[in-house]
């Protein structure tokens, strides 16, 4: 790297919060109280992120009657929910392309649900009046190589071949019409299927609407163990065993759920952890942790604005394996994240893996390589965090306990969206009933397990370095990738 480039890179962000900027608002609402004592319910959602969130507010909406409780472990939306880059998706499938490769046979019905549920987020936004900056605005999958043109040229012709419609191929001159960068040679646009949201606002605004239906919320409560009442369902505290089982039969319910300080006994649970442990143990093997990272520059000025264009707001991702997506917020600033994927051995989740200078470093270089007429731009907020990571990238669905619990998990990072599809999910499932989303095969069947460790830590090492090996060989697969495609495994972020 030249010497002006690293000081442009280092001086950028001297001034970075280490914050979400998302979550970094003076209007970010206040914790609610946590659980003390017993609570009883109908369904209980444990997570308080948009999974959960969704399928609190979707419970209420199907039956208003419902008696709904939904616990966090610290305060909604702090998590993957408040910290990701705002890009609302109508894939269920993490990409038109990963659709094709696992379900070429349903895809079709896959892409007509997906963008029903997008729609039904939108409905939702303007219904409850959340002020979270919904733009429709569609996303740009941008080609920086020349393989990666190519790669883009057929994956339009397949799906326009197969009667999807909303695709415009773009070739240099186009995309740098829409967002000017020297390194862009081409792209696919998807007008509209992605939207782009304030991720933080959209969880605080489900908060309210939840709670606005009659859904109490606790945060600061984690769920630590789940059981069937009568069972391993003791008191949190002192007393005696026999009290979960005499609250159970007040109130019909099969589940109790242990808290720090209290109890919850709920007919039906809803499983929304996503990256965290599961309750249902054998649920576990499915999915990692991956963390990601991002920055966020200081507000653009009129002339930095009109040096790159970008009037159509869209959002912008690259096409290699290590890849950034980007896209500009209404007070003008970029968010800019990616490449780095980054698992910790045996899935530690820590608050220190929240922050990683050398990746930080490694983005700020990144950005003024592909903007370089943004020089002297700074970054006011700088962040990673957790999200779920399975070995098919797409959300997976389960019940344990009899149809008592449901869950989903693995939406590797594409849950800003796709979560809702899961509420509905985990609804159906929890009510026994066959849908058109519950006789889905994507629904129907599991990913494949990650392997214990130190597999897992020595395989994912091997495939990271044999995607970055891709990228800097035109595109060209090793045998290790090549195996791992036959097998549906990979790793993404």
């Amino acid at each position: 790297m030249a010497p002006g480039a690293m000081r442009t890179a280092l001086t950028s962000l001297s001034d970075a919060q280490p914050v979400p900027y998302w979550l970094d608002d003076p209007g970010r609402p206040g914790a609610l109280p946590a659980l003390t004592g017993d609570e009883h319910c109908d369904l209980l959602v444990i997570g308080g992120g948009y999974s959960g969130l969704w399928t609190a507010l979707l419970a209420k909406e199907r039956d208003p009657g419902r008696d709904v409780v939904l616990i966090e472990g610290h305060e909604v939306g702090w998590a993957a929910s408040g910290r990701n880059g705002g890009f609302c998706s109508a894939s269920l499938t993490h990409g038109f392309g990963n659709g094709l490769a696992r379900w070429p046979g349903e895809l079709r019905r896959l892409e007509e649900l997906g963008e029903r549920n997008l729609d039904a987020i939108e409905a939702t936004v303007a219904r409850y009046g959340i002020d979270c900056a919904f733009e429709r605005t569609g996303e740009i999958d941008v080609a920086t190589e020349p393989y990666q043109l190519d790669d883009l040229r057929a994956l339009y012709e397949e799906a326009t071949g197969l009667g999807f419609t909303g695709l415009e191929l773009l070739d240099r001159d186009a995309v740098r019409a829409e967002v000017d960068s020297p390194t862009f040679l081409g792209g696919l646009w998807d007008r509209r299927g992605v939207a782009m949201l304030h991720p933080a606002k959209l969880v605080w605004g489900l908060k309210q609407a939840c709670l606005d239906l009659g859904v109490r919320l606790y945060e600061n409560t984690r769920g630590l163990e789940l059981a069937r009442v009568g069972r391993r369902a003791g008191p949190a505290g002192a007393g005696p065993a026999g009290a979960g089982a005499a609250g159970a039969r007040r109130t019909g319910a099969g589940m109790a759920v242990r808290t720090p300080y209290g109890r919850v006994f709920a007919r039906r649970v809803a499983l929304g952890t996503n990256v965290f442990p599961s309750l249902v143990r054998r649920v576990r093997p499915y999915t990692v942790p991956v963390y990601d990272y991002a920055l966020m520059t200081e507000p653009l000025t009129d002339g930095q604005l009109s040096a790159i264009g970008w009037k159509n707001r869209q959002g912008l991702g690259d096409s290699a394996n290590q890849f950034h997506y980007f896209r500009i917020t209404p007070d003008h600033r970029i968010l800019w994240g990616g490449y780095d994927a980054v698992y910790p051995y045996g899935g530690r989740l820590s608050a220190e893996l929240d922050h990683r200078p050398e990746t930080y470093l490694k983005l700020a270089t990144h950005f003024f390589d592909c903007f370089p007429q943004l020089a002297g731009l700074r970054f006011s907020h700088a962040w990673g965090g957790a999200i779920d990571t399975c070995s098919r990238f797409s959300a997976f669905f389960g019940t344990a306990y009899d149809g008592q619990v449901a869950y989903a998990a693995g939406y590797t990072g594409l849950g800003v969206g796709a979560t809702r599809f899961g509420g509905e999910v985990m609804l159906d499932l929890l009510a026994g009933e066959r849908t058109e989303r519950t006789e889905l095969e994507m629904v129907r069947s599991k990913p494949l397990p990650f392997p214990p460790e130190p597999a897992a830590w020595a395989g994912i090492g091997l495939t990271k370095w044999s995607l970055a090996r891709a990228d800097a060989r035109g595109g060209r697969r090793n045998a290790w990738l090549r195996t791992m495609d036959r097998l549906g495994l990979g790793f993404d972020s």
